[in-house]
């Protein structure tokens, strides 16, 4: 592939926050636009739970290589005109080290479908994000991107030293393995998930796939210099975040202190040096409050080559966040409604990877500790679960945002549920898709931001409490 890279790049936010209309927005401005992987089969479910009623999903399942496959999906999760509001969503099963093959082939047709619906009608670029610390359905999602002509896929959440070599394989539709963290296993004991198009896509397997461009998410030019020399295949740019960045930040490096907000505390070794990122010969994009067109040309003439940008389009109008958390967010800060510690908590715990997560402070959220220990806690989507090691040594997976119990019996330390949330049905709910629990208990979403939620303002026109993807970017580029 040889194409000038795009100068934006749009965060890939999950739960769907960057869907297909979003990423499709951005693309059609030449600029790059990307959806994110992370749950996508929960998302397709619920959609057609929801009745589809644009269309668009079986639209898109109408060109999966697989009719067979995609007729079972809709066999098992399309209502027409809409589940009942207070019925619970039918959920599919949990990802394991071996998944259920029905499960691989809905996450295949799920991350087909949101890349194709992205792509469609245009012929720019369009990327895809994933979660190394969202492991195990990542090769699915990945060769459903693949089979829809994914152009980027950039994954943060950890260190993908592995994905490069993944995507050369899936590229042939071979079969690609992953290593699992496994807590408790013994040196040399090795734990591999692996994908295998051949046995997952019923014998259709289209043959020389574009091979996408792979950038990783970094916090400091250490990290991107191992990762270019270790990595198992072609690394083609860097994101360079910091730690200003909605979703999750890479811990501080040292030990984890907290200042007096009870917020982790990030220090000069957590400043990444431009000059050593431009040494490494690859381009690079600075993240985590750059949105500012002074930002742009600043880090620029530093060698970068643009900026990724979340926020700002999290909050615009084609984003999969709901109308009424999206337009209660943009009121309070065009009326300067904020409260005094400010909109954004970098909450150390909340995470059940453990890795530091942004919450925006909004009083019906469960960005509030004390509204979320009303909720009963249940995993029923399972997405942050750890995989372990069993007493009888077979592999199970456990959560420390599960009930308290449950993770104590299964070997782990009642400490490590201390604040833990349940992160994958808050942001379901976050999209408008939140799960109706036993009781009728609606879950509540969790919004996150970065620090550039300050900036809505400067894209805002007098008297607007809303604006497009379009006019982030041309605010951008002015």
């Amino acid at each position: 592939m040889n194409m000038k890279h795009p100068v934006i790049i749009q965060g890939g936010m999950g739960i769907a926050v960057s869907d297909w209309k979003l990423a499709k927005t951005v693309s059609q401005t030449g600029q790059l636009g990307v959806v994110s992987g992370t749950a996508i089969n929960s998302v397709l479910v619920r959609r057609l739970q929801d009745g589809d009623k644009e269309g668009h999903v079986r639209r898109a399942l109408r060109a999966f290589p697989s009719q067979e496959i995609a007729e079972q999906i809709l066999a098992s999760y399309f209502i027409e005109g809409g589940k009942e509001p207070m019925k619970p969503y039918k959920r599919p099963a949990m990802f394991g080290i071996q998944s259920p093959k029905a499960l691989l082939q809905l996450n295949v047709a799920a991350a087909f479908v949101e890349v194709f619906l992205a792509k469609e009608g245009h012929n720019n670029p369009v990327g895809i994000n994933v979660l190394e610390k969202v492991l195990l359905p990542n090769l699915s999602c990945l060769y459903g991107a693949l089979l829809a002509g994914v152009d980027y896929v950039i994954m943060g959440a950890g260190i993908p030293r592995e994905i490069p070599g993944a995507l050369d394989l899936l590229s042939k539709s071979k079969a690609a393995s992953l290593k699992v963290t496994v807590d408790g296993a013994v040196s040399g004991e090795e734990t591999i998930t692996t994908f295998d198009p051949a046995e997952v896509m019923n014998g259709v397997l289209p043959q020389n796939l574009k091979r996408p461009y792979f950038f990783p998410i970094v916090s400091s030019s250490i990290l991107a210099a191992n990762l270019k020399k270790k990595a198992t295949g072609e690394i083609n740019g860097f994101i360079v975040e910091s730690p200003l960045a909605g979703g999750h930040n890479a811990p501080p490096r040292g030990p984890m202190k907290l200042d007096e907000k009870g917020e982790p505390i990030y220090g000069p070794r957590d400043v990444v040096d431009l000059k050593e990122m431009a040494e490494l010969g690859l381009p690079f994009w600075m993240a985590g409050s750059y949105a500012t067109p002074e930002k742009l040309a600043e880090v620029q003439a530093q060698g970068a080559h643009g900026i990724q940008v979340g926020t700002l389009f999290a909050f615009s109008q084609e984003s999969g966040l709901t109308p009424d958390v999206r337009s209660e967010v943009i009121s309070r800060i065009a009326n300067n409604d904020v409260p005094p510690q400010g909109l954004i908590f970098t909450d150390p715990l909340s995470s059940p990877t453990g890795f530091p997560f942004k919450a925006v402070r909004l009083g019906k959220t469960i960005a509030d500790q004390e509204t979320y220990e009303k909720r009963k806690r249940i995993c029923d989507l399972g997405y942050l679960r750890h995989a372990y090691k069993k007493e009888d040594g077979t592999i199970g997976q456990r959560c420390p945002a599960e009930p308290v119990e449950d993770y104590v019996k299964k070997g782990g330390l009642r400490e490590e549920t201390v604040g833990r949330k349940c992160l994958c049905n808050a942001l379901m709910a976050d999209i408008g898709m939140p799960q109706v629990q036993a009781g009728g208990e609606i879950e509540q979403p969790l919004l996150t931001a970065g620090d550039d939620l300050n900036l809505l303002g400067r894209i805002l026109k007098p008297g607007q409490l809303s604006y497009s993807a379009t006019e982030v970017i041309t605010y951008l580029l002015s």
